[in-house]
This record gives C-alpha cells, sequence and structure tokens, in this order.
C-alpha cells in the first residue's frame, strides 16, 4: 500500500464534505506531476487529506484510493471550469481517481506543526514553495507523522 497527500482548498471541498459524500472523484487536477502521481494510485493505497490555501492548512484526514486512475471527463467539457481544449474522449489529457473517506482527524495537523519537525525535512510538502497537489508520502515521512495522528474515534467510516 502506498501512501500520498492530496491538498483541496476547504472552501471548495473539505474534509466534511467527503465524510457526507463518502466517495468523490478527485478531479480537475492540471498539473503534469501531479497527474502522473495520480496515475500510480492503486485501489486501497491510503490517502492524506489535507486542506490548503486557508486560515489553518495542514492534514485534516484521511482517505482511501476506492478507484484507479482513469480520463476526467471535465478536460472536455466545455461548460466546465476544468475544460481543455488539447483533450477530448479519444485523447484524454487529463485522469481522476476516486477516493473514499476514512476517518477525520480531531484536530488539524497544521503545517507549521510540520514543518518544525526535522525529521520531515525534505518531504516536498514543507519545502519552500511546493504547490503540488497531489503527492507520495516516502516511508520514512510517514513514520514520522503517522504517530501524531489524532482521528476522531466518532468519525471513523
Amino acid at each position: 500500500m502506498a501512501i500520498w497527500l492530496m491538498k483541496s482548498e476547504p472552501d471548495e471541498f473539505s474534509i466534511n464534505d467527503l465524510k457526507q459524500n463518502t466517495r468523490e472523484y478527485w478531479n480537475g487536477v492540471r498539473n503534469f506531476q501531479a497527474r502522473n502521481f495520480m496515475r500510480q494510485m492503486r485501489e486501497g493505497d491510503l490517502v492524506l487529506f489535507y486542506h490548503s490555501s486557508c486560515k489553518t492548512p495542514g492534514i485534516v484526514g484521511t482517505a482511501y484510493i476506492s478507484k484507479e486512475a482513469h480520463p476526467d471527463p471535465s478536460c472536455w467539457d466545455t461548460q466546465s471550469v476544468y475544460f481543455d481544449p488539447k483533450s477530448s474522449p479519444d485523447a484524454p489529457r487529463w485522469d481522476q481517481v476516486q477516493i473514499r473517506f476514512d476517518n477525520k482527524l480531531k484536530k488539524t495537523l497544521t503545517l507549521t506543526t510540520l514543518k518544525s519537525l526535522a525529521e520531515l525535512n525534505g518531504f516536498p510538502l514543507v519545502a519552500k514553495g511546493n504547490r503540488l497537489s497531489v503527492m507520495p508520502v516516502e516511508d520514512k515521512y510517514w513514520k514520522v507523522i503517522q504517530p501524531i495522528l489524532e482521528f476522531d474515534a466518532t468519525d471513523s467510516h
């Protein structure tokens, strides 16, 4: 099982939205590196759900990959904000995965806290200027993060 971190702006799609919907397609990714990471995801892989571009950015919960990468139809939908004129159903450029809610944290594991952990030096999330919305979490970083995740026992799925 691989571990991934996926960022979402909570005013667009939050951990609470995922909890309510149970499953959701992770679409609209328009960065080739993030898309390529999504193509490596396998059903059952763990996702650290991260809120970005908000007052307190950080890890807010977990999910699992429930459907592997496949074409994102928003890329050829002319009415979509994610429309890409270089993409078509015959030659899609962009993919999506489906994720399934797992659990919500009692409190956000903040970016500030993550940056304060020397053991996470080198983790792309804490690198200055990193804006990638999807990234792998190497085992050495997972071993640091996992023990400090505080799950809300009432929120598990």
